[in-house]
């Protein structure tokens, strides 16, 4: 019986695996963009530093430079909102690729469970690792705090499109997120601060490309997007 027990067991765990990867493929889109049209869809926090260009005979959304917005507390410039889109639990995919030369804190920027412009977190592929660079931040009514000290940079290739990948489970607080390789996380942390608000990309203070976002999930109706002024 224990050799029957263990056959079901080796048996059933790989259709778990499979199942669970099923799951993830399956969560319904709520939004996705390839901005052959237009960026309506996006909020900016300066509309002067983001256009539409056109990449191969292909239109992606391009960030420009540094914003001139300034935070309330110290965390990215640039940043453009999905509008109206609140998400708890999600996956994205995008293309991206950096424009900046290199340097050691050259980075895309990508923001998630945003509720106002002193709750969020985000994440910065930097190209080397320090306490301010290539990690997964949270920004909590003070200024940005690394949620686990990674050691790995983001091996940015200069002219070259990258896939990027971020997971986030709010029941158990998992972030994990992917680089090039689906298969495997460059970085991984876990949090429960905020379970809900929108999704957004950009940059600490340096330019890139956008293109082919995807996001699913579940939209829930839990707060009302406050966005990047609150105030108005």
């Amino acid at each position: 019986m224990k050799i029957i027990h263990l056959s079901l067991i080796l048996t059933i765990l790989p259709i778990l695996c499979s199942l669970s990867v099923q799951a993830e493929k399956e969560l319904p889109v709520i939004h996705k963009e390839d901005f052959s049209k237009d960026a309506s869809a996006w909020e900016t926090t300066d509309d002067t530093k983001w256009k539409l260009t056109s990449v191969d005979g292909n239109q992606v959304f391009e960030l420009l430079g540094v914003s001139k917005y300034r935070p309330p507390f110290r965390s990215p410039h640039s940043i453009a909102l999905l509008k109206d889109k609140i998400v708890g639990s999600f996956v994205l995919t995008a293309r991206i690729q950096t424009t900046q030369t290199s340097r050691g804190h050259r980075d895309l920027c990508f923001f998630f469970n945003y509720q106002d412009p002193a709750h969020f977190y985000y994440l910065h592929l930097g190209e080397k690792p320090d306490p301010n660079s290539s990690q997964i931040f949270i920004v909590n009514q003070a200024a940005r705090k690394n949620l686990i000290l990674t050691k790995e940079g983001i091996p940015w290739e200069n002219g070259q499109f990258h896939d990027l990948k971020i997971v986030r489970d709010v029941e158990t607080g998992k972030i994990d997120v992917y680089f090039d390789d689906m298969e495997k996380p460059v970085k991984s942390a876990i949090d429960k601060t905020f379970t809900w608000g929108q999704v957004g990309i950009g940059s600490f203070d340096d330019k890139g490309y956008f293109d082919d976002i995807i996001l699913r999930g579940i939209e829930i109706k839990k707060g009302k997007p406050q966005g990047l002024h609150p105030e108005k």
